[in-house]
C-alpha cells in the first residue's frame, strides 16, 4: 500500500487532495472494514502541495459581479458580506443573529477553521440591509413559533443546558432556509442555514453574465478583500487578523498585489 500511495506522489505527481482520497479509502479498508494495524503510514511519501496564486477580482469585476447578482434574495446580501468582511462562505452562513453588532459595526465569527472565534467588521454600507433582512426573518421565526416550529440547532450541549434557547431570536441563523424539517431525535421542526450551493449557483449566473474568464468562485470574494485591503495600505497583520490567518505566512501569499503599479519595483521594459 505504501509503494501505490507513495508512487502516486512520486511516479504520477498526483495532487494532495487525490493522495489523501486514496488514502483515506485504504484506511477505511484496513483499519474499519479488515480491523488490521495501519502502521505502514510512517513510511508514505506524501504529495507536496505547491504554492498558487489566489484568483483576485478587481473591484470594478466586483461591482460588477454584485450587480448582476441583485435581486436574488438572501443570496445576493450573502455574496456582498463575503466581500466585505472576507468571511468564508460557510462562515457567513453560519452567523447567529447575536453574532452582528451593529453598534461596534463587527461581526463575531464563532468556531471559525480551526474551531477559532475571531472578529471582522460589518461594513457600513451593509447595516441597512441586513437591518431589513433580519426584520424579515424575525417575522418569520415570529410565524413558526406560532406554528409550533422555531427551532434551531445548537451548538455542542447548549440545548441540554438551555432547553429553550433553540427557540430565542438571538440563537436563529441570519441566513435561514426556506424550508423547515422535523429534527429525528428531539422531534422539533426546525430550520437550517441557507445551503451553501444556494449561494454558489446564484455567484456563478451572476458571474458568467459578466462575461469574465476568471476561474472565480465564492471564496475568490475573500481573496479580493485581503488584497485590496493589502492595496489600500492596510498592514498585513491586521489582515491576517480578519482573515482568522494562524500564520501570517498563509496571508503573505497575497502580497503579490505589492508588485504592481508604483507600489513594487518597475520593469526595466517601463523606462526605456
Amino acid at each position: 500500500m505504501t509503494r501505490f500511495l507513495s508512487g502516486l506522489a512520486v511516479d504520477r505527481h498526483v495532487s494532495p487532495s487525490t493522495q489523501n482520497q486514496a488514502l483515506s479509502a485504504l484506511v477505511f479498508l484496513y483499519r474499519d472494514a479488515l480491523e488490521m494495524p495501519v502502521g505502514w503510514l510512517s513510511a508514505l511519501v506524501r504529495a507536496k502541495k505547491s504554492p498558487r496564486v489566489p484568483v483576485v477580482l478587481s473591484k470594478a469585476e466586483v461591482r460588477r459581479v454584485l450587480t448582476r447578482a441583485k435581486g436574488r434574495g438572501s443570496a445576493t446580501l450573502v455574496i456582498a458580506l463575503l466581500y466585505g468582511t472576507g468571511l468564508r462562505l460557510l462562515e457567513a452562513l453560519c452567523l447567529r443573529v447575536k453574532d452582528l453588532d451593529f453598534a461596534r459595526n463587527e461581526i463575531v465569527v464563532r468556531g471559525g477553521k480551526g474551531d477559532r472565534d475571531r472578529v471582522t467588521m460589518l461594513p457600513e454600507r451593509l447595516k441597512g440591509l441586513l437591518l431589513d433582512h433580519l426584520a424579515e426573518v424575525r417575522t418569520q421565526h415570529e410565524g413558526d413559533i406560532a406554528s409550533d416550529a422555531g427551532w434551531v440547532e445548537l451548538p455542542g450541549s447548549l440545548a441540554v443546558k438551555y432547553p429553550n434557547a433553540g427557540r430565542e431570536w438571538a440563537w436563529q441563523w441570519v441566513f435561514p432556509a426556506t424550508r423547515t424539517y422535523e429534527d429525528p431525535v428531539t422531534r422539533q421542526r426546525r430550520r437550517h442555514h441557507l445551503h451553501e450551493t444556494v449561494v454558489q449557483r446564484v455567484f456563478k449566473e451572476a458571474l458568467r453574465a459578466t462575461g469574465l474568464t476568471k476561474a472565480a468562485s465564492c471564496h475568490t470574494l475573500r481573496h479580493s478583500f485581503a488584497t485590496h485591503l493589502l492595496e489600500a495600505g492596510y498592514d498585513i497583520r491586521t489582515v491576517q487578523e480578519l482573515l482568522g490567518h494562524r500564520d501570517v505566512s498563509t496571508t503573505m501569499i497575497y502580497t503579490h498585489v505589492l508588485n504592481r503599479g508604483g507600489r513594487g519595483v518597475q520593469s526595466p521594459a517601463d523606462i526605456l
